[in-house]
């Protein structure tokens, strides 16, 4: 492991270091403020409010939002069968963040195990490696998931695995460049002429020198993920009720745009804002884990503290 990428990773108040770099930017902060906050109604919304969220009260058809004289979570107004619409959209949050986390974790794990064996073995089993991933991207993401979500059904796991699918290249590609390039670097010619073994030389010396760039890249295909799901279930072939999504909410709420614009935009607005917020915090992540540029937050931690 190299010099740079060790010293961020093995000093012993690293999270210390971390949150004042965090604290620097006051972006960065507040978006993963509010991702902290989505990540907890991911966890606890189903359980304390999923009743509320499917019961129907149909004299309250599409009730206007900013009544403050009902309970708090009619403030956001209510849907086309009388549903509040903050109780769906924190019930919603967990499908959202589940698809889009799965996929995100199935794809991240998958193309960086291919990118590592394409970049660190043989030309014969690289161009293998990367003929497979030439052929996912020659298709249209959003094509193969409607093909694939027509033909085996529409399901959170289908969902899932049909998105991680199609972001596997853009993991293995980004993998496979680093390890092209850290290969030759002095550390891993040491660890070469010491005896490791190829593996080792892989996950314990050439894995954490391409972990910030992946990491940086996972966050935001996060929010690509996540508009992806919207998108599909906005088509009709994402997942489909009972079950709850921010874009099949907005997708049921289309047909009243002209007359009860709310169903539509309080979960686009929770779309906006939570990719937004995954943006920010990716690209403070890019300068916090580049041992190059991080010095400019340390700089400002210094003269905040």
């Amino acid at each position: 492991m190299s010099i740079e990428t060790t010293a961020l990773i093995d000093e012993p108040h690293v999270a210390k270091r971390m949150y004042r770099m965090l604290l620097a930017d006051k972006f960065a902060l507040c978006a993963a403020i509010f991702l902290l906050v989505i990540l907890i109604m991911a966890i606890i919304g189903p359980s304390w409010l999923g009743d509320l969220a499917t019961k129907q009260n149909l004299r309250g058809r599409n009730a206007a939002p900013f009544d403050f004289e009902k309970a708090w979570v009619w403030w956001m107004g209510a849907d086309a069968l009388g549903r509040p619409l903050l109780a769906r959209i924190i019930v919603a949050t967990q499908n959202t963040v589940m698809v889009a986390a799965g996929a995100v974790l199935i794809s991240a794990v998958t193309g960086t195990v291919l990118g590592l064996i394409a970049g660190f073995s043989s030309p014969r089993v690289s161009q293998i490696i990367m003929r497979l991933a030439d052929v996912i991207m020659s298709f249209p993401s959003l094509l193969i998931a409607v093909i694939v979500l027509y033909i085996l059904g529409s399901s959170i796991l289908n969902l899932m695995l049909v998105l991680a699918i199609t972001r596997i290249p853009v993991y293995l590609r980004t993998t496979r460049a680093e390890v092209l390039e850290i290969r030759e670097r002095m550390f891993v010619q040491a660890a070469r002429v010491m005896g490791a073994s190829s593996k080792r030389i892989l996950f314990r010396h050439i894995l954490p020198v391409v972990l910030p760039t992946l990491t940086t890249l996972a966050t935001l295909d996060f929010a690509y993920v996540m508009l992806a799901e919207s998108a599909l279930s906005f088509l009709g072939i994402g997942i489909q009720p009972p079950e709850i999504t921010w874009g099949l909410m907005i997708s049921q709420g289309r047909q009243y745009l002209t007359n009860a614009w709310w169903l539509s935009f309080w979960p686009g607005l929770a779309i906006i804002l939570t990719t937004m917020s995954l943006n920010l915090l990716s690209n403070w992540m890019r300068i916090a884990l580049d041992p190059v540029q991080r010095w400019r937050l340390e700089m400002k931690g210094a003269k905040n503290g």
